[in-house]
Formats: structure tokens, sequence, C-alpha cells
């Protein structure tokens, strides 16, 4: 198997730090005594990815290391290309710039709705007082 590609970039296998346990669950004796599940990490900081991306992918996620640990399948095959592929989805997703919001005014009409809305909570929450003796 080889790195984690997303978008134009690829994390080249010697970056990508794999461990297998046992995964846990159903599965009888295969899940207790084979070490089925993936965990792949990879530190952003120290890859050879660009420094704007690895620095928009470490902001996005909040930690310069990403982990991804798959144990669905009871082929370790299997999970360890699972991991590859979600790792590659999760990188793809933060690496991409965020669109800033564009700033709105609220309506007229979303105005009035909600002077409305007001009024009519505000009526009751008066209908609940009890009533006064003048």
């Amino acid at each position: 198997m080889n790195g984690v590609s997303f978008g134009q970039w690829e994390i080249p296998e010697s970056e990508l730090e794999e461990t297998f346990s046992t995964s846990g669950g159903p599965g009888g004796q295969h899940a207790n005594r084979n070490e089925t599940a993936v965990s792949l990490s990879v530190d952003l900081e120290a890859s050879s990815l660009p420094d704007a991306v690895a620095g928009r992918i470490i902001e996005t996620l909040g930690d310069p290391i990403l982990v991804v640990t798959v144990s669905e399948s009871r082929s370790q095959w299997r999970n360890r290309a699972l991991a590859r592929r979600r790792m590659g989805e999760v990188l793809e997703k933060a690496s991409k710039p965020r669109r800033r919001r564009r700033k709105t005014k609220p309506t007229r009409a979303s105005k009035r709705r909600r002077l409305e809305e007001k009024r009519k909570r505000s009526e009751v929450k008066r209908n609940r007082q009890k009533p006064r003796d003048w």
C-alpha cells in the first residue's frame, strides 16, 4: 500500500504510522485474538506537505497529529484501506479554504414577524399573571 492522496497532494507511506489492535465487539474468537483494528496517524507539522496546506489543516482540525481508527471489517487489509481512504477524505475536507460569510441585514418582513411574535409572547405571559385588584 502506498501513502494517502488528497487533492493534488500526497502523504508518503514513510510519514504514516500504523498500529494494530483487537477490534473487540462481536465476532467471537477471531475478534479477540486477531489484531484487525487499524489506527493510522500522521504528524502534519513534520509532514512533507506545503506549510500553507498543513497550517490550514491544523487550524481546521485543531491538532497537529491526525489519527483515524477503523475496525469495521474482520479483515486487517480492508481496515487498512478504509483508514487510508478516510484519512484522505478528512484531509481533503480540511485543506479546502473556508468561504467567508457575507453579512446580511434582516429583512423588513422578518423584523415585523419578530416583533409580532414578541407581542404575542408578551400577551401570553401577561395572561398568566394574577389579576390585580385596584
